[in-house]
């Protein structure tokens, strides 16, 4: 047998250049001394870490930092920032400012070269994915775990296809800044109330601002409180949204609606659809199951589903995905379709890797941990319902507290909200006393009547109790739920008049 060779022989493997035209980037900057407006022209997110040589990383940034302050800048301004550069001294010192301008040949074609130079960087990227995807393979210790390692591959693909970089670089705090004023203006522009997505529920934005990009949002209720219902609510509101906003000529970019993934571990996709149906044409969800329907409603129905086609909500029904599945799944759909907001359904029934799987505790930490990762990652919000425990059921008061979320310790700790779900009218149905017939005494009839009276007290009003908020106060929204179709909405005026939240 002929002897193997070996893949590690360095003496062989000649030493070859990272990917990059420095010629490319003194050509590009010299355009931008010359003419600012460059840049303002420009369609690729070019930034400083994407030139190849340091330098000009660092006169692409003070450049830009000149035009925030509606500053104009050619040679002689950059000058005094850039005296006691050493390493520009190597290139001449300040002179090589001046040196950068002298043919303009830059002007001919500055979006080329922006474009180069960004792709250059990409490809540099992808270099240091694929050295460090070798290093981390070739570690076969037991502790390393390979799925991992095609998940953490992955979301350092997904990165670089974003355009983003891999590094862990701290991002400047002007940067910062010009993002939480991007929000504020979102805020101000939408009437004063919502600096993410909408609900579609405004007195559920009136309360939280809107879903804020990279939050996890944890949403509770016991078995039949129709937190699902609420979700599916949302995830149509927001994608109704961003299609009637399109639909009026508004971008994407500046709709407060978005396209959004749905991942259904509990209910079939045909199952939400025939929810959403059910919302949108009026008929009960039961009736449209046992088609139990008219000609005339079918032709409701027919319209309502014709309304929904073009609908940018994508449902994936897989059962028993692992937290890294889904992740994998979410980043296709942000590349894709360019979702704005995931929903996850529930959070309980998702998987955690093997080695969490001896102890329940730990999974659901590492689950929630994923899902907060994965708000950031794709920088999005992450609505995940979630189970509460029996103890809700032990009291007087059933309305849940935080201590109430099953294996609740790392789901509190990484959520930047938790809302609860509760109807009291589910509760006070439970409790009916006996029907009172003709031979039943007075007293009987008068339980009855008082059950009946408080009943309809009740009846269609439920509580979205907001127990955690990082970026407000907490409280509760008063809501009404219409069960025959499953719908939540905002209370009328006269329902709301002693307060619509607290």
């Amino acid at each position: 047998m002929a002897d193997i060779a070996l893949i590690d022989r360095p003496a062989e493997i000649p030493v070859r250049m990272l990917p990059n035209n420095v010629e490319a980037e003194a050509a590009f900057l010299g355009a931008v001394l010359i003419d600012n407006r460059v840049i303002e022209e420009l369609s690729t997110p070019l930034r400083p870490d994407h030139f190849f040589e340091p330098v000009h990383g660092r006169i692409y940034e003070r450049v830009q930092q000149l035009l925030d302050r509606k500053a104009v800048v050619t040679p002689v301004t950059l000058k005094p920032y850039f005296e006691a550069d050493e390493a520009l001294k190597d290139l001449g010192g300040a002179s090589y400012l001046a040196r950068l301008t002298a043919d303009g040949q830059g002007l001919l074609a500055p979006r080329e070269l922006a474009e180069q130079i960004y792709d250059l960087a990409l490809l540099r990227e992808l270099v240091s994915v694929g050295r460090n995807l070798v290093d981390s393979a070739l570690d076969t210790s037991e502790s390393v775990d390979p799925m991992e390692q095609v998940s953490a591959a992955e979301a350092a693909l997904y990165a670089v296809a974003e355009g983003a970089a891999t590094g862990t670089d701290a991002q400047g705090f002007a940067m910062a800044t010009r993002t939480a004023l991007g929000m504020i203006e979102q805020a101000l522009l939408s009437g004063g109330h919502i600096s993410g997505t909408t609900t579609g529920l405004h007195t559920v934005n009136e309360k939280i601002g809107g879903l804020h990009d990279s939050d996890l949002v944890i949403l509770a209720g016991r078995p039949g409180m129709g937190k699902t219902s609420l979700a599916t609510n949302i995830a149509f509101n927001a994608a109704e949204r961003l299609r009637s906003d399109i639909a009026d000529g508004i971008a994407a970019d500046k709709s407060v609606g978005a396209a959004v993934a749905f991942f259904s571990l509990e209910m079939s996709a045909d199952q939400l659809a025939t929810r959403i149906l059910a919302e949108q044409s009026g008929i009960s969800s039961e009736a449209l199951r046992m088609g139990k329907i008219s000609r005339d409603d079918f032709q409701q129905l027919s319209y309502a589903s014709q309304r929904l086609a073009e609908l940018p909500l994508y449902i994936d029904d897989t059962p028993a995905l692992s937290i890294a599945a889904l992740r994998t799944r979410a980043r296709r759909l942000k590349r894709r379709h360019d979702i704005g907001l995931v929903v996850v359904d529930y959070l309980q029934l998702l998987q955690g890797s093997g080695r969490a799987n001896d102890n329940r505790v730990n999974e659901i930490s590492e689950i929630s941990r994923g899902l907060k990762t994965l708000a950031k990652e794709l920088s999005v919000p992450v609505i995940a319902l979630s189970q509460l425990s029996r103890a809700v059921e032990q009291r007087d008061d059933k309305r849940p507290m935080l201590s109430d979320l099953r294996e609740s310790g790392s789901i509190e700790q990484d959520a930047d909200m938790v809302w609860f779900v509760f109807r009291e009218d589910y509760y006070v149905a439970a409790k009916e006393p006996k029907r009172p017939g003709e031979a039943d005494d007075a007293k009987t009839h008068e339980v009855h009547a008082a059950w009946a009276a408080e009943m309809e007290k009740v009846y269609g009003l439920a509580e979205l109790i907001v127990a955690k908020q990082r970026h407000g106060s907490t409280g509760k929204v008063r809501l009404k739920f219409e069960p025959r179709i499953t719908r939540f909405s905002d209370l009328a005026e006269d329902a709301m008049a002693a307060h619509s939240y607290d």
